[in-house]
């Protein structure tokens, strides 16, 4: 799904009467999570799920066919955990 298709559902399940004013409440969203994970807080919205940022350890390995080893750095990555219901629904395909 496309971010305009989105906006479209958007726009139809939360009964907004213009396509602008539903991309104005996916954009609020998502500004929103991003602001709370750069500051290092976690969002949670029971039953759909948590937004958090976890550190992901770097790594070294060898790249296949030569000699050469490569190693990254820690960083900080946002993860998402889904709740119980969204689970649910998804698996009944409702």
């Amino acid at each position: 799904m496309t971010k305009d298709q989105f906006i479209e559902l958007v726009q139809d399940t939360g009964e907004y009467k213009t396509k602008k004013e539903a991309e104005v409440a996916v954009k609020a969203f998502t500004e929103a999570v991003t602001s709370a994970l750069v500051n290092k807080e976690s969002v949670s919205l029971v039953g759909f799920g948590s937004f958090e940022t976890a550190l992901q350890k770097g790594k070294s390995g060898k790249v296949p066919g030569t000699d050469k080893t490569y190693t990254t750095q820690d960083k900080i990555v946002p993860k998402f955990k889904s709740g119980k219901t969204l689970k649910d629904r998804v698996a009944a395909g409702k």
